[in-house]
């Protein structure tokens, strides 16, 4: 629809819609006076006006009124629709308001200026705010019409804004100035012509070029260039429209890459650089800048490009693209409602073999897809967190089956959960809080954040799922005193994590390289090389992240020192427990205790048909009902049960009160000697057919 009509608005109350080739082919009478806007929504199927008589209008395509959704005393200078055309943001004075299309739904309503307000715009990416007054200042919101950025007083009214269709920049437009300004509000750029108040601002499709509408009645137009990039030793700025300079810092040796088009969209990381430009890719080979790989592009409006170690992901207008480096598309996910114009890196994210969205229809799931299928993971169950998600970022290392999805949700809360789970519930495990930002390290699974002021590094996230009274003990933490207001994390390679301060400067922080050698032995099971480290190192947060990786790995004899070296006796001693079980089923199970995976524990017994062992794990953990329900279901043990019940009471001073217990106990007898006998029994049978299994396996491989 936006393709074939446009609408123009005029002073006489009336708007035009227009068709491309300039025929005016309906003429609407809307408002009183001036009509001071009119915005198609993101599907071109409504159109809202908004006038000097303080209206605002609804109408069809065709231009018929829909409703009137507003009326004030004053004139409504400039409206917004929200990302899913729901929504209507628009100026009142000093005021801004949001107001839903539902009629009983709450409006939104606050002071954003200390002057009229003559501009907004609400990008449906970022879902992010822009507002521009005559108190010569712009500001960024959040939906909720939170304060996020404020720019001190220009020397004039801001008569113009507008997001990239990206929404990772901005252009601002006030008399005889052009600003360029990322979104978090800093200002990359300042032009000067000499053309008047800027009074309107558009972007191209692509977010490369800008037109605007001037007040001494010229149209201006820019071009966005001098993006840079930086990986280890390379750093790389788009010139020109259609030149890149690549610079090795090492070696200081330049080269220049030329296009045939203008450039769109590009990403540098694992060696790979990856262009798009208006109608080709051009994938890069950090060792040969001289050979790129060229394809053809189906869309000329690549919005994103994210890469993994093997392949890439393309973001266009139509859907999502998966690539290998040698330029073969790999798969295309799509799901239901696929809007791929709104996705940004906070809301996709890629690994070797997952590729994870946030669902826009609904902010608390995320859609899982295997990344060289690009089906829907698993039985088809997408992660369902409690609250909105608002950035997620998977592990980049490790076999897939132990993929790890890290998120943060609207309560800035960070989350670790995995990516397969198997037909079990996902466990979601909060590892973090009042977090902003956070990056996956590239080479290991190792992930930093900044949390409330400080930079904080998870050494080793993942020992939430083993032990997760370790975790506090695995933290890196620098202060944050070197960085300035709300900086936000780009990067995390090798142990240099890259951070773009609030006011638009680059900072550098380094982080011990001794975690990444750490995973490094414990992946390829070098143990003793593990120990030496740590001796060598002298740290505790790093003898903590071992005894959690033994742990996971089921490497006793590490983890027994481990947990030694930082003083927890009571797990040394567990250890020790876990050794003296007379079978590996009954070692197994303990060890899934000790992770606080209880029903898997019961399970892994049941299974190995060790009836007692399963009362008498859930007897431990006093869930009484449910050691009396399988001592009941296997006709076993009903006594030991009944006699433990009874001597926790007793310890207490208390007498049973269960209806279940009170029936059993009337026809059984509780004898000591009796069920220690049974126990001893048990046990020693389980150690008899344990003996036999090993004698079994032994003669096995001697054949």
């Amino acid at each position: 629809m936006q393709a074939e009509i446009f609408v123009l608005t005029s002073t006489d109350g009336k708007f035009h819609l227009v068709s491309k080739m300039g025929r005016i082919e309906k003429s609407v009478e809307a408002h009183k006076g001036a009509v001071l806007a009119g915005k198609w929504n993101y599907d071109g199927t409504a159109l809202i006006t908004a006038g000097e008589d303080g209206q605002i209008k609804i109408w069809s395509k065709s231009g018929m009124l829909r409703s009137t959704l507003a009326s004030q005393g004053s004139p409504v200078y400039s409206v917004a629709w929200s990302p899913n055309s729901d929504r209507i943001l628009y100026t009142s004075g000093r005021q801004l308001l949001i107001k839903p299309l539902q009629p009983s739904a709450k409006v939104i309503q606050w002071k954003a200026h200390d002057g009229v307000v003559l501009k907004v715009d609400w990008n449906s990416v970022n879902d992010l705010i822009l507002s521009g007054g005559e108190d010569c200042k712009y500001k960024v919101w959040d939906s909720f019409g939170r304060l996020l950025h404020s720019s001190a007083p220009q020397d004039y009214p801001v008569t113009s804004l507008s997001w990239s269709p990206d929404g990772e920049v901005f252009a601002m437009g006030s008399f005889n100035t052009l600003w360029l300004c990322d979104k978090t509000g800093w200002s990359y750029a300042l032009e000067k012509p000499n053309t008047g108040s800027v009074f309107n601002l558009a972007w191209s499709a692509d977010g490369t070029q800008l037109a605007g509408a001037c007040g001494n009645g010229h149209v201006i137009f820019a071009h966005v260039v001098e993006q840079h990039w930086e990986w280890k030793n390379y750093g790389i700025t788009l010139t020109k429209r259609r030149t890149m300079q690549v610079r090795n810092v090492m070696n200081d040796a330049v080269d220049v890459l030329e296009f045939r088009d203008r450039v769109i969209k590009a990403s540098l990381a694992y060696g790979h650089l990856v262009v798009a430009t208006s109608l080709q890719c051009y994938v890069y080979n950090s060792r040969n800048w001289n050979t790129p790989l060229i394809f053809d592009l189906k869309e000329g409006t690549v919005s994103l490009i994210l890469q993994a170690e093997k392949h890439f992901l393309l973001v266009d207008g139509a859907g999502l693209y998966t690539f290998s480096y040698e330029g073969r598309l790999i798969s295309s996910p799509n799901f239901p409602g696929m809007r791929a114009d709104i996705l940004n890196a906070q809301g996709v994210s890629l690994s070797n073999d997952t590729i994870a969205i946030r669902d826009k229809s609904d902010e608390k799931v995320i859609l899982l897809f295997d990344a060289l299928t690009g089906k829907v993971l698993g039985d088809g169950k997408h992660l369902t967190h409690k609250l909105e998600v608002v950035e997620i970022a998977l592990d980049q290392c490790g076999p897939s089956t132990e993929r790890k999805i890290a998120l943060i949700d609207k309560n800035r809360d960070l989350y670790l959960t995995s990516v397969r789970h198997l037909g079990r519930e996902p466990k979601f495990c909060k590892i973090g809080s009042m977090v902003h930002s956070l990056a996956w390290n590239d080479a290991v699974n190792v992930l930093c954040g900044i949390q409330d002021t400080q930079l904080t590094v998870w050494y080793h996230p993942s020992v939430v799922f083993t032990d997760k009274e370790l975790l506090p003990k695995t933290l890196f933490m620098k202060d944050g005193s070197e960085f300035s207001r709300a900086p936000h994390i780009l990067s995390y390679v090798d142990s240099k994590v890259t951070l773009r301060q609030g006011d638009g400067s680059l900072v550098y922080s380094s982080v011990p390289p001794y975690p990444a050698l750490l995973h490094e032995y414990s992946t390829s099971a070098r143990w003793e090389d593990a120990l030496r480290l740590c001796r060598f190192a002298k740290d505790q947060s790093l003898w903590a992240c071992l005894a959690g990786m033994a742990m996971a790995n089921r490497e006793l004899n590490t983890a027994e020192m481990a947990y030694a070296a930082i003083g927890e006796l009571g797990r040394v001693q567990y250890i020790d427990f876990i050794r003296e079980q007379p079978s590996k089923e009954s070692s197994l199970a303990h060890m899934l205790m000790f992770s606080g995976q209880t029903q898997e524990a019961e399970a892994t017994l049941l299974q190995a048909g060790l009836m007692y062992q399963a009362i008498q794990v859930n007897i431990d953990l006093f869930n009484w009902e449910r050691a009396l329900e399988l001592a009941v279901k296997h006709k076993t043990h009903v006594d030991t049960v009944l006699a433990y019940r009874e001597k926790f009471l007793q310890g207490f001073g208390r007498k049973e009160t269960n209806k279940r217990f009170l029936q059993y106990s009337e026809g059984v007898e509780v004898n000591w000697e009796k069920i220690q006998a049974k126990i001893e029994m048990e046990l020693s049978k389980e150690r008899e057919k344990a003996a036999n299994a090993s004698v079994r396996s032994s003669m096995a491989s001697r054949r």
